[in-house]
Parts: C-alpha cells; structure tokens; sequence
C-alpha cells in the first residue's frame, strides 16, 4: 500500500473533493466522496466510465487498510462510497490518473455505532457477523433469504411491499439481479444507465435500512454478462463499478445466476471472482450460481461459500460432507410443485438436514409462513453449530451431539433417536405453522424413540437439554466443539461398491447407463446416497455433477469439455447411513 504519510496529515484537498461529508458517519454506514473533473480533464475523458481510474484506500484507527474503487456517477462526477468499520480517526490516501487529484490524503472521524457489521464464514459450515456484542463476544446469523430476483425492475410501490413483507417474515436476505435483459437497458452504449443504478442503489440502501442483506447476483439469464460485455476489460470494469457502488453495503455476491449457461463459464466466473475479491476489501461472501452446484469451482479459490441449485440430497448432503465452506441453497420453491405447501416444507427442511442454509421462492402465504416458522425454530437453537446427524431412525437429524437433535420427519411415523445420556426436553413441532406441543414427561437416557402427535403432515422433533442450552446461550461462542470434515475413504478393498456401469466407452450424444453394485452389504448401507462426477482434465472446465442415484442413464453436460474425443475422469461417492463417505474412480473414453 501507499501510505507514506504520518499521523499528524495536513489535508490537501483534491479540487471537488468533499471528505468532510464523511465526518460522523457511524460504523458500517456508508459516506461519498466526490471528485469533478475539471474543464480540461473533462476534454481528455469525455468517457470518464471508460477511462478515469480512481481508487481511495483508507487507513482505520487500528491500521487496517480498505482500498475501494471509485464509480462514475454521471457528467464530470465520480464517487467513492465508503463504510467505516470502527470509531475514531481514518486517513485516506487517493490515487488516480487525475494528475490533481492523485498523492492526496486527508482525514475525517467515524463515530461508533451499535452495528454487528457485515457476516463472513464460521466454523466451518455456518455464518457470523464480524463485529462484537456488547459482551465481547461474535454474534451468529441466521441466512434465510428470499428470491426475489427481479427486485431491480419492480415499481417501487412493488418493490417496497415485497421488502417490508419479507422483514416481517423473519427472512434475512433478498436475492436479486443486477443484470437483467428484462430490465430494459442498464447498459447503453458502452456505459451504465445511471437512473436505473440509482434507483438501485436506493433499494438496496432500503433493504439494509429494513435489516435484510442484498444478495447480488451481477447477471441473470444465460450469456448476459458476456453479451453486455464481450471482453474481459469491459468486464473487469463493469465488476469495479458495481463494487464501487455496492461493497461499502450489506451484501452478499453472486457472480451469475448459473455458470454452467455460459461457454467456458468456469474461467469466466473465475475472473469474475477474481476481480471481486480485487475490488471488495470488505471481503463480501462470493460464489457463483449453478444449476446443480457451485461446489465444483470451489479449487479455483476464490469462492468463500457454495450455492446448490438443486433440492437432490445425493449432491446436497454428500458435498456438505466433502467441502469445508458454508453452503446455500437456492432451490426450494423454485420448482413447479413447490407451490404445494407440504412439497415446500419438505424441500425447505430436507435441506436443513442437509446441511444447508437457504434462499427459498416462497410465492404464496403458506410457503412464507412456513418459512417464518423455520425461521423462529432454528433461532431458538444454536443452529451455528448444528450439524448433520445419522444415528437416526424414521427421521433426517442435525445435533449438537450432548446438547439438542433436531429430527425432521417427512413421512409421520416411529422415530428412534441416539442421545447423549441425559435428561432432555421433547417437543413437536408442527412446521407448516411452528405449533409446538411439548411432550410432558421429559425423556431420560440414550435412546429416545417416540411418534409425533399425529400423522397427518410432516413434523420437527426437537429434543434438548434445556437446562443446559440456556446457559450455553449466554455466550455465542464458536468453538463450543471442533467441526472436523471426514477423510474420504478411498481404499479400494474398504469401499462397500464398485462401479458396474459405465464399464467402456461412452458418447456425448446418447444416454449412458450407470450402476453401483454393492459388495459388502451392512446396516448402514441400507440406506445410500449416490453423487456421480466427471471432469477432463485436459481442457480445465472443472467437475461436474453426471447423475445421482445408484443406477440410471446419465446425459453428459456439454460443457463438461472442449474437445472430443476426451479422456473422462469418472468419480463415483457413496454416503452411507453412517455418513461415511466413500470414492470409487474410473477411467473411459467419451466420443463425440
């Protein structure tokens, strides 16, 4: 970094430049400098969009370093909005290739302010905010959030009812385009249409007002990023633009809707991250949409947490098992029978014992109060520390194994549940509205087993040492228990399978069939989960999700490379009852 000044600065004032607009802003709220360009400088960058580079890194009272880029905002006018982290003196240090404004520093005063600040990963699987509570200690979040994709294009009587509603609702996030082709031309000419960002900036600025992160996602629709921007410079500048404009926010990024839409979609969502972690010093969570997974792309190193596009356990649960990262889905709700309240609660809480958290599309009243009950349920758990749980019968559990179990149980029948020998609270939970009905006599031991009150819908078991959860609660701590990720088993003669089909060449253009064959069937085999993936190794686009299942016929993905024929590295997991996972590999050809 630059900064070559020293404590006592002499502010030189760039001409335009108002930093003491940033005076008194509070922690975590944002502030503008501003820059005009003069006559002559306006004359050489009759396109500042295209042509201005601008970048202001402030220095905080404890010497950490925020380096933000400025945005254009219309006319000669350029803009670097900035938040600061904590109270007390920041300098600042401009540079740019404005000859008068580059070299200048100054200084201004943020005041403190009772914001637990933005939310970053934790504890392997889970979130928290980067700020202390008043008792020093970090605070978890709970992400529920809510689809709302076209919220960029709304009226704003629309727009502002949809956020107001969701508040209400107990959700946390609103998903939303940056880039739509339905929003008519946020883009004209090589440069940005500045009433439609403003008018962006203002609901995102509305959705941090009502306590809700925005979860931008840069483009929607297949080949939008690439068609708006056919080069990479023009990328990079729109990412630096959009960062500008958006990172001194509560926001969350998504570089597209589904990467695999795009040709190449690997590396282009490689730049795209790269040039968002460039960008953004707040280090905003970052990863990419997808179909099925994201979770593919997390070698290239510049995800911090994967998103699943699909409501399939068989990807969902075993790659919760393999990746050290939190995972989001943004699939429930999204399909056709997810309309029907009980499709909706079984997607929104088999995802929860996946593993996962969740952005869901709760398009009508019963999905929403479902997902509010979801909401006031898991916040009354240490849900940051909760993890999925397998010796379970009758249900899919998550545990703070000598704490709490919570038992989802889709189809209403006995449930068998292995404890830490204690005394426990029982209770039900009826998911549809968050009833809960207690179960008088507490249970005591370490095997429960029990029904839930009827078998008319889908119930929650929670049972918990309440006792000791209320104490535990006191303190936010994230450390109450190390959450190791297992060790695939990959050794041949310990691997429970093999893979029976397909056993020669296959072709791109037909189904091919596939088969696992059991070969030591035990208890925990019973019950399996199958996630089939492949890669060329040759042409860099990275794994991707073939089939899951223990047999069927898989389509392969016509991104899954460049050239054919191509050697195919064919990677087969299984994840028993147990929640062991196992690998078995093969190699084949695959034919054009």
């Amino acid at each position: 970094m630059r900064f070559g000044w020293v404590l006592a600065i002499l502010a030189l004032a760039a001409p335009g430049l108002r930093a003491e607009d940033c005076n008194n802003t509070p922690a975590y709220s944002t502030c503008e400098m501003a820059f005009e360009l003069s006559a002559t400088e306006a004359v050489a960058h009759p396109h500042p969009y295209a042509s201005v580079e601008l970048r202001v890194e402030f220095r905080s009272p404890r010497r950490r370093t925020y380096a933000l880029p400025g945005y254009w905002d219309g006319g000669r006018r350029m803009v670097v909005r900035f938040a600061p982290t904590e109270e007390g003196q920041w300098d600042y240090l401009v540079n740019s290739n404005i000859a008068g404004w580059d070299g200048k520093t100054g200084s201004f005063t943020a005041a403190a302010s009772p914001s637990p600040g933005f939310i970053l990963p934790a504890n392997v699987h889970h979130w928290q905010y980067t700020e202390k509570s008043s008792a020093g200690l970090f605070q978890p979040h709970l992400w529920l959030g809510a689809n709302e994709l076209l919220f960029g294009g709304m009226d704003d009587a629309a727009f502002r009812a949809m956020a107001d509603a969701r508040a209400a609702q107990k959700f946390t996030h609103v998903r939303g385009y940056v880039l739509a082709g339905s929003f008519g031309a946020p883009f004209a000419g090589g440069e940005p249409n500045l009433d439609y960002f403003r008018r962006l900036d203002a609901r995102v600025r509305y959705l941090n007002q009502k306590g809700l992160i925005a979860d931008l996602v840069l483009a929607g629709g297949a080949g939008t990023v690439t068609k708006l921007f056919p080069t990479w410079q023009e990328r990079k500048r729109f990412v630096r633009f959009v960062a500008g404009r958006y990172a001194a926010m509560n926001v969350t990024w998504e570089a597209v809707d589904q990467f695999e839409d795009y040709p190449d979609g690997r590396a282009l969502v490689q730049e795209i991250g790269a040039a968002l972690k460039e960008a953004d010093p707040y280090e905003h969570p970052r990863t990419s949409g997808a179909h099925v997974t994201s979770a593919v792309l997390l070698d290239d190193k510049w995800q911090t947490f994967a998103q699943h596009g699909t409501t399939d356990s068989n990807v969902n649960a075993v790659e919760h098992q393999l990746y050290a990262v939190p995972f989001v889905s943004t699939a429930v709700g999204r399909a056709p029978t997810d309309s029907d309240a009980a499709a909706f609660r079984h997607s929104l809480w088999n995802a929860t014992m996946d593993g996962q958290y969740l952005t869901c599309s709760a398009a009508n009243e019963a999905n929403a109060k479902a997902a509010k009950a979801w909401a006031d349920f898991m916040g009354d758990t240490r849900y940051w520390e909760l993890e999925p749980y397998f010796d379970v019968d009758g249900g899919r559990a998550l545990a703070l194994e000598d704490t709490e179990y919570v038992v989802y149980v889709e189809r209403p029948g006995p449930v068998e549940l292995s404890v830490e020998k204690h005394s426990y609270d029982v209770f039900w939970m009826n998911p549809a509205d968050g009833t809960l009905t207690p179960v008088k006599k507490k249970f005591s031991g370490d095997h429960f087993t029990g029904e839930p009150p009827d078998r008319s819908h889908d119930w929650v078991l929670h049972v918990v040492r309440e006792g000791h959860l209320s104490g535990m609660n006191r303190s936010y701590k994230f450390e109450s228990r190390e959450i190791v990720l297992q060790e695939i088993e990959a050794n041949t003669p310990k691997v429970p399978f093999v893979i029976e089909q397909p056993s020669g060449d296959i072709s791109k253009s037909k189904l091919a069939p596939y088969s696992a064959k059991l070969t030591r069937e035990t208890r925990a085999t019973r019950t399996m989960w199958w996630l089939w993936m492949g890669d060329v190794a040759a042409d860099h686009q990275g794994y991707r999700v073939l089939a899951t299942g223990q047999k069927g016929q898989m389509t392969i993905p016509t991104d899954l490379a460049k050239n054919f024929p191509a050697v195919l590295h064919l990677r087969l997991y299984g994840m028993n009852a147990n929640g062991k996972v196992y690998e078995a590999d093969s190699g084949l050809q695959i034919n054009p």
